[in-house]
Formats: C-alpha cells, sequence, structure tokens
C-alpha cells in the first residue's frame, strides 16, 4: 500500500534547493544618495554653463504648480533675462498627421550640421479627465534626440489656452540663457493655440496637406494671415504632383491678404521630411525674414509687442487665480451658480455678486 502511494502522480517531489546569495550582507550595504536639492546659484550657473541636466530641472520648476517652486523659477528667471534674447523663435503648427515631429526632425538635423544649438520645445495635449499627457515627441525624433546640438522638451499643455503650455515662454528664456540660438515651439494642432504661440516667436510656419480639402475654402483665412511661410509636407511620390498643384493655389490666396507689417511677403514652399527635398530652401527663407526684419527694426519691435503683451497675461492669469482661491468666492460660488442654473439670478449679475464678495474681502 506504501509503495502504491509513492508511485501515485499526486505525489510532489521535493525541489532544488536555492542557492545562497553571493553577498548576504550587499542589501544592508546599498545606500541611496540622496540628491542634494540646488541653490539658487547652482541652478543659474548650471544653466549658463549649458547644463542640459540642470536645465531640464529648472523647466520642471517651472512647469510645477508649488509655490515654493514657483518662487524659486521666477528667481531663476530674472538671473536669467540678462543671457536671453539671442535666439531665433519658430512657431511650428499644422493639423494632426500632417508630419510635424518629421518634419521638425528633418530640419533640426540640417539646422544643427550649420553649427546652431537647437531647442525644440514641444507642447503636448493634457487629458481633460486625467490630465496626463503622453510626451512621445521624443519617440518621434529619434536622430535628433541623439545630437548633441539638440535639446527636446515635451511639455504638458495643462489646460492652457489651445494647448500652449503656460510656461512655454519662460522656458524659451532658461533655453536662451543655455546657449541655444534656434528655438522651436511645435504646438498641438490648428486650434486657439496658434495665437498665443504666434505671440512668442519671430517666425510662423504653417505645414499643410496637399489635397486635404482645404485648397478651396480661402483656407482657414485667421491662421494662413499668421503664416511668415507655408510648407506642403509629403511632396514625394505620388503626392508631389498634388504638392505643387496645391502650392499654386496657396500663393494665390496669399496675394488677396492685406502687406503685413514685417515688409515681408509671405511664401510657399514644397518638402519632404523623407528625402530632405525642399527642407533647406526653408530654412533659407527663414535665415532671409530674419536679416529683413532686423534691418527695418520690426524684429526687435515685435518683440517688445511681446513682451508687453505677456506681462498683461500674466496679471490676468494671477488675478484669476486669486480670485478662485479665495475662500470667500469658494463659499458663494456654488450658491449663486445653483441660483443661476434655477433663473433666479442673472449670469451678469451673479458674476457681479461674487466679483464684490472678492473685492471686499480685503485678500486682493
Amino acid at each position: 500500500m506504501e509503495e502504491n502511494e509513492n508511485k501515485s502522480a499526486l505525489s510532489v517531489n521535493s525541489g532544488v534547493e536555492q542557492p545562497p546569495i553571493v553577498n548576504p550582507n550587499a542589501l544592508s550595504q546599498i545606500k541611496r544618495k540622496k540628491r542634494k536639492p540646488l541653490t539658487l546659484d547652482g541652478y543659474v550657473e548650471g544653466i549658463l554653463a549649458g547644463n542640459r541636466t540642470i536645465l531640464s530641472q529648472a523647466i520642471t520648476l517651472l512647469e510645477s504648480s508649488l509655490p515654493e517652486h514657483s518662487e524659486l523659477a521666477q528667481q531663476i528667471i530674472e538671473r536669467c533675462l540678462p543671457y536671453s534674447g539671442k535666439s531665433v523663435r519658430l512657431g511650428i503648427t499644422g493639423v494632426p498627421g500632417v508630419g510635424k515631429s518629421t518634419f521638425i526632425e528633418a530640419i533640426g538635423g540640417q539646422i544643427t550640421a550649420l553649427g546652431h544649438e537647437l531647442a525644440v520645445l514641444a507642447i503636448d495635449p493634457s487629458s481633460e479627465r486625467s490630465k496626463g499627457s503622453i510626451l512621445g515627441d521624443k519617440t518621434r525624433m529619434e536622430t535628433l534626440c541623439a545630437d548633441p546640438k539638440a535639446f527636446i522638451r515635451p511639455s504638458p499643455s495643462s489646460g492652457s489656452l489651445g494647448g500652449v503650455a503656460r510656461k512655454t515662454r519662460e522656458t524659451i528664456i532658461l533655453c536662451e540663457a543655455a546657449g541655444f540660438d534656434v528655438i522651436f515651439i511645435e504646438t498641438v494642432g490648428v486650434g486657439q493655440s496658434e495665437t498665443a504661440v504666434h505671440s512668442m516667436v519671430d517666425f510662423f510656419l504653417l505645414l499643410m496637406l496637399a489635397g486635404a480639402g482645404d485648397e478651396l475654402q480661402g483656407i482657414k483665412r485667421g491662421i494662413m494671415e499668421m503664416a511668415d511661410l507655408i510648407a506642403i509636407t509629403k511632396a514625394d511620390g505620388v503626392n508631389a504632383t498634388k504638392a505643387r498643384s496645391a502650392k499654386i493655389e496657396y500663393q494665390s490666396a496669399l496675394m488677396l491678404f492685406p502687406a503685413t507689417e514685417s515688409g515681408w511677403s509671405p511664401k510657399v514652399e514644397t518638402c519632404s521630411s523623407l528625402d530632405n527635398a525642399g527642407i533647406m530652401n526653408i530654412w533659407e527663407n527663414i535665415e532671409r525674414y530674419v536679416a529683413l526684419t532686423q534691418e527695418n527694426g520690426y524684429f526687435h519691435n515685435r518683440r517688445k509687442d511681446q513682451a508687453r503683451y505677456w506681462m498683461i497675461e500674466a496679471i490676468n492669469s494671477r488675478l484669476m487665480r486669486n480670485f478662485y482661491n479665495s475662500s470667500e468666492v469658494k463659499v458663494n460660488l456654488e450658491l449663486l451658480e445653483q441660483q443661476v442654473l434655477d433663473d433666479k439670478i442673472s449670469s451678469f449679475a451673479a458674476a457681479n455678486k461674487l466679483l464684490s464678495i472678492y473685492y471686499n474681502s480685503g485678500k486682493h
């Protein structure tokens, strides 16, 4: 009976004995090195020396919503401001699928080959539900990521106007102080973000697809009026003929627009990021634009106008944040909202009441 039990398929053989740890004390000897927090001087010195790790940490401070981080970030910006302003700032936009990341990698490689230091600030849309972002632009720019003269920083839009990251303009200042003389700002797509990006760049580049149905519509007049150059992408293979036709149609549309204040006549070019056809021609147009506007004074006057614009925007943003963070407003907001929904009070009257509550609180 005992022999039959031992031969049963249900019997369990003893396992192999585990070998001992090579060094039993290894775990206790491992000590995590805590990174010492950088001081204000440490951040500024690192940025001015072109240290990209410290530059990235400073940008993270800018994007943080913690008050202590915001205060330190503003101090860093003030110290870096005298070293900024010596770059060419380009805004690049286009509908999803137009090939923005591929185009940036193609033109970026040619720009760094000329000896320029390039920073790419890619704005990634944040989810309205989870508030998260994929931040996947780097994965589409593998070659440029490995370029020692290029720095790519994807940032979440954080729900700000049209997908433009709240601190993009301050990030530009830090990148310029770190020695980058060409800065790209890639937007999330055609929409309200273009207006904000246009107000922080020197040159606005619009990427378009041939045969997408826009050629005969006045073609999104608002966005086209902002463009200094329209590039028809993916002009290769069977698309080459369509791209040439689209170029003629866009050029005809641009002729209907009034003259620009810069004295520059917007151009239309075709390009292919796959075989680099027409890419260098686009960069040469950008250089000609910069030379023209610097000579006639428009370049520097526009920078001053932009600085004034963002000062007002910063004031508006701060006032709005203080208003909604007011404890008195928080207490009354829900109550007045419900009265508006119940048609007991108008929207304008409710707004006036909340503003009166805020101003009378004395905490503004």
